[in-house]
């Protein structure tokens, strides 16, 4: 009866590991048939009646392990071309795992690599379509994953930008200078400060539009709208000194526009201080313009009396 027992165990583990090789090999084709679900689920099959084998099943065991990490992975590749960021990540998170434990440290590596690119790639996408609320949770978790990516912080300074929580942009492009991205992180913060300059003109908030204007500058000195908006600004609150100070920037500046208009209006401001010198340098720069010339040369005449 013993050697019996014995012939039937033998007969049952034969048996067994031909079932898992098998179900290995079916794994194989539905590989190569571009079925990656299908292949995993029968290399997980095969790997655990191959473990129940014994020593009789290493090999099949060794095949199964080599292969599971890189099936996830790509499978969780495909989850990311379908734009399905949530479950690719679970999946990579999922394949780095299994890939550690049986020791694929390259597989393991791409795939937490690849964690952090879909995180980003997520929250690009949000932040294009102007889910800006969902695109600030999506970079945190981007900066959750690696606090010393500098370009998350970034982007996600644009994203709390255009959702117009200002301190929180400037907080995110500040740590993006601090982490290498000093020169875009700069513009970026000049940027800012232009808009909220044009905002607060818009609102006719003067002294607000020149203190934010003054913030942009002092990140950024060459943007000619931000010294235009600080001179309007100026002129409305009848600061002529300080409206002709930002004007003769302004018109100094290579993008400066409707020069000769600003050029009359520094004229008309120092005339008005009583700077007949200036006033005259500045009227004579437009005496031959078609649109003040004719006002300009009138002027000239009535100072140099």
């Amino acid at each position: 009866m013993a050697i019996a027992a014995i012939f039937a165990a033998g007969a049952v583990s034969a048996q067994d590991l031909e079932q898992a090789t098998n179900t290995y090999n079916n794994g194989v084709m539905s590989l190569q048939m571009g079925d990656n679900t299908t292949a995993l689920d029968s290399f997980k099959q095969a790997l655990t009646m191959a473990e129940a084998c014994g020593d009789a099943g290493k090999d099949v065991v060794t095949n199964c392990k080599n292969v599971i990490p890189g099936v996830m992975l790509s499978i969780a590749k495909d989850l990311i071309k379908n734009k399905n960021y949530d479950t690719a990540i679970t999946g990579l998170k999922d394949a780095a795992a299994v890939a550690k434990e049986y020791g694929n440290a390259e597989t393991e590596t791409e795939a937490n690599e690849l964690v952090l690119q879909v995180l980003l790639q997520k929250a690009n996408d949000l932040l294009q379509a102007k889910d800006f609320a969902n695109a600030v949770t999506a970079y945190n978790d981007a900066i959750a994953a690696d606090p010393e990516n500098g370009r998350a912080y970034l982007l996600l300074g644009s994203a709390y930008a255009s959702s117009g929580k200002i301190a929180e942009a400037e907080a995110a492009y500040t740590k993006a200078g601090e982490l290498g991205e000093s020169s875009d992180a700069t513009k970026q913060l000049a940027n800012l400060y232009l808009r909220v300059a044009n905002s607060y003109y818009k609102a006719k908030k003067y002294t607000e539009a020149i203190q934010a204007a003054e913030k942009s500058i002092s990140y950024v000195d060459s943007n000619a709208n931000t010294y235009l908006i600080a001179a309007n600004s100026a002129q409305k609150l009848n600061d002529n000194a300080s409206a002709i100070s930002y004007f003769e920037k302004y018109i100094s500046m290579p993008k400066a526009r409707n020069v000769n208009a600003y050029t009359f209006t520094i004229a008309v401001l120092y005339q008005q201080a009583g700077n007949k010198e200036k006033a005259l340098e500045y009227y004579q720069k437009v005496a031959s313009d078609p649109q003040y010339g004719t006002q300009a040369q009138e002027q000239i005449k009535a100072l140099q009396q």
